[in-house]
């Protein structure tokens, strides 16, 4: 044995395999001599998880949780994180599709959540079958690489269970973490998905490294989903609806400045941009976030939402002023009064409770239930964490859990072939 097999034989297998991945990079004369470590096995926990396929969801819309978090008050966090956790392991053993965590930063406006990926993998210990979802990530706001690094992580945590909205952004000051993204933040978003992709199928992408120089370069942990599913998140501009048909994303929207009339006409839009661009436009899941508190009895549910949701839409200022707009009022005017404010709140709560939320009982929203699968809406992320008290919240889930069971039982039947014939008859 020579000096140089004695130096090779004393190294580690880690740094021996280090070694011969550098030498076969540069293409030198020994690569093909320093052996790479044996190929390790995976746990068999994990292997079990990775064969373990995911439960099928049950026909009609599926009901997945969507948390903003808008409490600020001292000591809320405790609270919020609480509803956070047992609501998330609630609907895990319920059926539940999934849940969803927003990004939000410098704000108290959803500022539990300044990053899904670090609350999702919390998530990937306490549950076992809840989808871990993205609402949404900023993808300006970062590099691809990390994206991609980091929710590969938690897929691995997960078994396999991660999903991701994907947003441009649209607040300045969340652009103090990337300044230079913040004017073309809509296009660069559109890029980057294509970016996180490609490292997320194992790809190796071309970046610029410190030395200046182009490096190809790859995601680990491997995630476990082949494909990442991606969302784009739509505020209502009906060419974003198309870019999501078009590039074969699935689609999260809101009611939040768009009736549900406007939301079908838009839902037809992207089913049609999928099926122009060759993507089957019968797949592609559109998914509603909507504000959600059932209870027994639609007034008392009225009684309780009334003033955290006030105090939520007080809270959220861009929503007001857009309110305000379509409505011919300036809501930063010097005209505006502490009373104009007011009766603007009470306009706003009552027009959401009564067409834009899942607010009231299980056989109330049974009727809006319907028509969002009427016009192709598959999934109902419900906002549960607007400021109404939090126990209050986790009691508000068994009737939810039970407005889900009846919607599906619903579908079912409409799908049952035993079904047709009868409706014949009646015909």
């Amino acid at each position: 044995m020579n000096d140089l097999d004695q130096r090779l034989s004393s190294l580690s297998p880690e740094k021996r395999a280090l070694l011969a991945l550098r030498l076969r990079e540069k293409r030198g004369p020994l690569a093909a001599e320093v052996a790479p470590p044996a190929r390790r096995e995976p746990s068999p926990a994990l292997s079990a998880r990775r064969r373990t396929p995911a439960p099928r969801r049950a026909p009609g819309l599926g009901f997945s949780l969507f948390y903003f978090s808008s409490n600020a008050e001292p000591g809320a966090a405790e609270s919020a994180l609480r509803l956070f956790f047992v609501g998330a392991e609630f609907a895990d053993r319920n059926g539940f599709e999934a849940v969803w965590v927003p990004e939000r930063h410098f704000h108290e406006f959803g500022g539990l959540f300044p990053n899904p990926a670090v609350a999702a993998a919390h998530l990937a210990a306490r549950t076992a079958h809840l989808r871990l979802r993205a609402g949404s990530v900023v993808l300006p706001l970062h590099h691809p690489l990390r994206v991609a690094e980091e929710w590969a992580l938690v897929d691995n945590y997960s078994g396999g269970r991660v999903g991701l909205a994907f947003a441009s952004g649209w607040h300045a000051n969340d652009f103090a973490l990337n300044p230079v993204a913040y004017a073309r933040r809509r296009e660069a978003m559109f890029e980057e998905i294509a970016t996180v992709a490609r490292l997320w199928r194992g790809e190796r992408v071309s970046f610029r490294d410190g030395a200046g120089q182009e490096v190809g370069l790859e995601i680990f942990p491997k995630p476990i989903q082949p494909e990442l599913p991606v969302w784009i998140t739509a505020a209502g501009n009906p060419e974003t609806f198309v870019r999501a048909g078009a590039m074969g994303a699935n689609l999260l929207t809101h009611l939040l400045g768009q009736s549900v009339e406007k939301l079908a006409e838009r839902i037809a839009c992207y089913r049609q941009a999928r099926a122009d661009h060759g993507h089957d436009p019968r797949t592609g899941q559109v998914t509603l976030m909507l504000h959600t508190f059932l209870g027994d009895d639609v007034e008392t549910v009225r009684r309780t939402v009334r003033d955290p949701f006030c105090n939520y839409l007080r809270s959220f200022t861009e929503l007001l002023e857009n309110l305000g707009r379509s409505l011919g009022i300036d809501v930063r005017g010097d005209s505006f009064s502490e009373a104009d404010m007011a009766s603007l709140l009470t306009f706003a709560f009552d027009r959401y409770f009564n067409t834009s939320g899942l607010f009231g009982t299980p056989d109330s929203c049974l009727v809006l239930t319907d028509r969002l699968a009427e016009i192709g809406v598959d999934e109902v992320a419900c906002l549960v964490d607007f400021g109404v008290e939090t126990e209050a919240v986790l009691a508000s889930l068994e009737p939810l859990a039970e407005l889900k069971r009846r919607t599906q039982e619903r579908a079912a039947e409409r799908r049952s072939p035993l079904a047709e014939p009868a409706e014949v008859a009646h015909a």
